[in-house]
């Protein structure tokens, strides 16, 4: 009887991790649905400036699929003036915690994979954890 009360609880906390991980795995397609949905290129890195998350728009704009932005630093979308020197800035950032580009916009040039470059609004936030950063990017042309 003891053995049959543990495998019926078993079961329950099974069935109950499966609905948990299909709740998880439909809100992730819900919410990667309205970032594709997007008009502005988005792109989320982490502090070693490794591109984690991209969405559909920032493959149309920049030319490379999703498989080729991830796992790579996101120097590649800069100029290389730019590209030179953005890990220092993350470093600086990092260490000093002055915020000169997060939490603002600018206007910058973005390259794309065929090396032609764009002008483009820059726009930076930190996620509320300090995990990731996300940029957004709107093509000016």
């Amino acid at each position: 009887r003891e053995l049959f009360n543990k495998e019926t609880e078993l079961i329950k906390k099974h069935t109950e991790a499966k609905t948990i991980l299909n709740d998880l795995v439909k809100n992730q397609s819900v919410v990667m649905g309205i970032l594709d949905a997007s008009f502005h290129s988005l792109f989320v890195i982490d502090d070693h400036c490794i591109i984690h998350m991209v969405n559909k728009k920032s493959c149309e704009d920049f030319g490379w699929t999703k498989e080729e932005f991830l796992g790579r630093n996101i120097s590649m979308i800069m100029t290389p003036d730019v590209a030179a020197n953005h890990d220092q800035f993350m470093k600086n950032y990092l260490s000093t915690g002055i915020k000169k580009m997060i939490g603002t916009q600018r206007q910058v040039t973005a390259r794309r994979k065929d090396g032609s470059t764009f002008p483009c609004t820059l726009g930076l936030s930190e996620t509320p954890n300090g995990e990731f950063y996300c940029g957004f990017i709107r093509d000016l042309t």
